[in-house]
């Protein structure tokens, strides 16, 4: 059985019908954030029904057809990806994945997704990889985006879930846009701004009693960086250990709850041994026990460091809150 790493922490690996039970707990961990976006989440339920939706994968891949990968996180099942849809003969291929809380904000979608799509053209010849995504699927949707693909086109009312009729939008990538050998550095860099970015923004998630930590912040900047606050009449600039305390505290004394946030789309320029990155946000959660929502937009600054990429400087706005 092949293991591919996701990072130093995380790994893809193929998930089979034997692995079951694990499956089923993670899904039981996931269903509420996964089943309305993943139809066959609501038919893992127990044993039995865990087994039969990963026989079924197992019975598509017997026939060179649907394939499923499990993501692991310091060992524990938390997400993956699979191919929905999978025809050699036409060239044509479906990519998916899901995720639980305990996985979001690290980058392992974004980078598990590529090593199916890399191995779909590079391997199997395959012309035209699709992502189809439910219209208000705002996470799966900026996965698209990062993954260099294009938006095809609304399919309206296609689907149904729980009785609703739901749009759903078409993303793919080609071959031929694709980056090939001599593209695979900058792939490269990109995969891993996606990375940091990842570890920063994961770094404040408390979702499901999570407790986070802050300090991996330092491992993503430059210890020179500074985080700078331009929300209200004049910036705020902080050093990283100006910024992290008291966000490390309210996020674990209570004042903020079931936090997360997440990027929704990202632009990202790489020019030699700097990057610069523009991203839209957004972010949920209680705070003092009221649940808010919001959004926003950062600009961030990477170096090439003898140590590798790192963040040197991150600025954010938030959008006015509605009223």
């Amino acid at each position: 059985m092949f293991t591919l790493p996701l990072g130093d922490r995380a790994q893809l690996r193929p998930l089979e019908p034997w692995q079951a039970p694990e499956f089923l707990a993670h899904i039981d961990r996931a269903r509420t954030t996964v089943d309305p976006w993943i139809p066959w989440a609501s038919l893992s339920t127990d044993l039995a029904s865990a087994t039969a939706t990963l026989q079924r994968y197992a019975d598509g891949q017997a026939t060179d057809g649907a394939r499923i990968h499990g993501i692991w996180l310091d060992g524990t099942l938390v997400g993956g990806v699979m191919f929905t849809r999978f025809d050699g003969a036409s060239g044509v291929c479906e990519v998916g994945c899901w995720l639980e809380r305990a996985g979001e904000g690290q980058g392992l979608v974004t980078r598990a997704c590529r090593v199916l799509i890399d191995w779909a053209f590079t391997q199997r010849g395959m012309s035209r990889v699709e992502w189809w995504a439910a219209s208000g699927n705002a996470r799966s949707i900026a996965v698209a985006r990062r993954l260099g693909m294009s938006r095809d086109g609304v399919l309206r009312r296609h689907s149904v879930h729980r009785g609703e009729r739901r749009d759903i939008e078409v993303w793919s990538v080609l071959a031929e846009e694709w980056p090939t050998a001599g593209d695979a550095s900058e792939a490269a860099v990109r995969a891993e701004l996606d990375r940091l970015m990842g570890v920063f923004v994961g770094a404040f998630t408390n979702v499901g009693g999570k407790r986070p930590d802050l300090g991996v912040i330092r491992d993503v900047f430059v210890p020179q960086g500074r985080i700078i606050a331009n929300v209200g009449d004049e910036p705020v600039i902080y050093d990283l250990d100006g910024f992290i305390a008291p966000r490390q505290k309210v996020l674990t004394d209570g004042t903020l709850t079931e936090f997360s946030e997440w990027e929704v789309s990202e632009r990202t320029e790489v020019f030699g041994s700097i990057a610069h990155r523009f991203s839209e946000y957004r972010k949920s959660g209680y705070h003092n026990g009221e649940w808010f929502e919001g959004r926003g937009h950062k600009t961030t600054q990477f170096l090439r460091t003898p140590a590798g990429w790192r963040m040197s400087s991150l600025a954010w706005d938030d959008a006015p809150a509605s009223s």
